[in-house]
C-alpha cells in the first residue's frame, strides 16, 4: 500500500487544485491463494485521486473518511501522495468494504459492503460548496459506484452544477453490475452521467453492460460518442488489447503495447490510464500558455486538439496503465515513469 510521492518536477503545478474527485474510497480485500485477504486501499474514484497526484497533478477529493482504522489509512495515503483533502476531519461512518477475488487471468471481480458507510456521507450541495472554494479547478471527475442509482440526488445535481460553473467533467463509467439491486436503474443512471460529461472513458464491458448498439467495442463507442452531444472526448480501454481515444470531431488513435506484459493483476489500471490522460492534456494546456496561448480553459483547449496531441496523452495514458498493472494492487506510476516508458517501451499506434 505505500508508494513514493509524485516527482517534484512534475510539468503541472501541484500547489493549486485543478482536479476535484468524488466518489468511493474503500478497502479492497484481494484473496491470496491461500483463502487470506489482504487489505489495500482502493475504490475507483481513491484510485484515479491517488494516480494524477503521483503525476503531478494538483488533485482535491471530495469524499469524507472515517474515523475507523481503515479510514485513517485512505487519509494518510491520499496525504501521502499529495493530494488535498475536502474534509481532512474524519467521521463516524465506517469505510466500504470490497472483497475481491483475481482470476487465473488477473481480472478482478467484486463484492461491495456500503451501505451507512463514510464515503456516501455526501450532499450535492456539500460538493458544489467544496468545488466554489477551489478558484483555480478546471476538472471535476466521477464514476464507477458514484453512480449507483440510489445515489442519484447527489452527484447528478453536483455534475449539472459544475457544467454551469464553466468546469469540464470527467466520467468514467466503470460499471459495477453485478453488485447493483436494480440494474436497469443503474443503467440509466450511468447513462444520465455521461450526458452531463465531456471527456467519457469506458470499457469494452462498460458498453456492453450499457446495451450501447454496434457490431463491435469501436463500433458502440462511437455510438455512444455520437449520442451524447457534449461529450467532446472519449477513452475506449480494451484490457490487453490496448485503447482507442475518439474526437467528437471524428478523429480516432489506437494504442497497444507492443509487447505482452507480466502482469500480476489488474486492480487500478483504468484508474491509472485515465490520470494519465488527463495529467498529459494537462500538462499539453499548461505549455500552450507558457508558449503565449490564450487563457482558455480546459474544456475548450480540448475541442482544439490536433492529431499528435491526443496520440501524445493516449500513449502516456496506456504507459500509465501498463506500469500499474505489473504491480500488484493499485500502485500508480508518477510522471516521469510513464514518461519515460512511453519513450522506451514504444506502443503500436495507429
Amino acid at each position: 500500500m505505500s508508494s513514493s510521492p509524485a516527482s517534484s518536477s512534475s510539468p503541472v503545478d501541484a500547489s493549486a487544485v485543478h482536479v476535484a474527485v468524488a466518489g468511493e474510497a474503500l478497502i479492497d480485500l484481494i484473496r491470496n491463494p491461500d483463502g487470506t485477504y489482504l487489505p489495500c486501499l482502493g475504490g475507483a474514484l481513491y484510485n484515479l485521486c491517488r494516480a494524477l497526484a503521483r503525476q503531478g497533478v494538483g488533485t482535491q477529493y471530495l469524499n469524507p473518511l472515517s474515523r475507523d482504522r481503515f479510514g485513517r489509512e485512505l487519509a494518510a495515503q491520499l496525504q501521502g501522495d499529495g493530494v488535498h483533502l475536502s474534509q481532512p476531519e474524519p467521521v463516524q461512518q465506517v469505510t466500504s468494504l470490497a472483497v475481491v477475488n483475481i482470476d487465473g487471468q488477473g481480472h478482478p471481480d467484486y463484492a461491495f459492503y456500503r451501505d451507512g458507510v463514510a464515503d456516501r456521507a455526501v450532499s450535492a450541495q456539500g460538493l458544489a460548496a467544496d468545488c466554489s472554494a477551489l478558484p483555480a479547478l478546471q476538472l471535476v471527475c466521477t464514476g464507477a459506484l458514484a453512480l449507483d442509482a440510489r445515489d442519484a440526488q447527489v452527484y447528478l445535481p453536483w455534475l449539472q452544477a459544475q457544467r454551469a460553473a464553466g468546469r469540464c467533467v470527467v466520467v468514467d463509467a466503470n460499471l459495477r453490475p453485478s453488485v447493483m439491486p436494480d440494474l436497469a436503474a443503474y443503467r440509466a443512471q450511468v447513462h444520465a452521467a455521461l450526458a452531463e460529461a465531456d471527456i467519457i472513458k469506458v470499457s469494452d464491458e462498460d458498453l456492453e453492460h450499457l446495451q450501447v448498439p454496434g457490431a463491435d467495442a469501436l463500433a458502440r463507442a462511437r455510438h455512444l460518442l455520437a449520442s451524447n452531444p457534449r461529450a467532446v472526448l472519449m477513452a475506449l480501454t480494451l484490457g490487453g488489447e490496448g485503447a482507442w481515444l475518439l474526437h467528437k470531431s471524428g478523429g480516432q488513435w489506437f494504442a497497444k503495447e507492443a509487447q505482452p506484459l507480466a502482469v500480476v493483476d489488474t486492480v487500478g489500471a483504468g484508474d491509472s490510464f485515465l490520470a494519465g490522460l488527463l495529467a498529459h492534456l494537462l500538462q499539453q494546456l499548461q505549455a500552450s500558455k507558457a508558449d503565449g496561448a490564450s487563457g482558455r480553459g480546459f474544456s475548450a483547449f480540448v475541442e482544439g486538439l490536433a492529431a499528435d496531441a491526443c496520440q501524445g496523452a493516449l500513449r502516456h495514458a496506456l504507459a500509465s496503465a501498463s506500469l500499474c498493472v505489473m504491480e500488484r494492487g493499485c500502485v500508480p506510476p508518477g510522471w516521469q515513469a510513464a514518461q519515460a516508458r512511453a519513450a522506451q517501451h514504444q506502443a503500436l499506434v495507429r
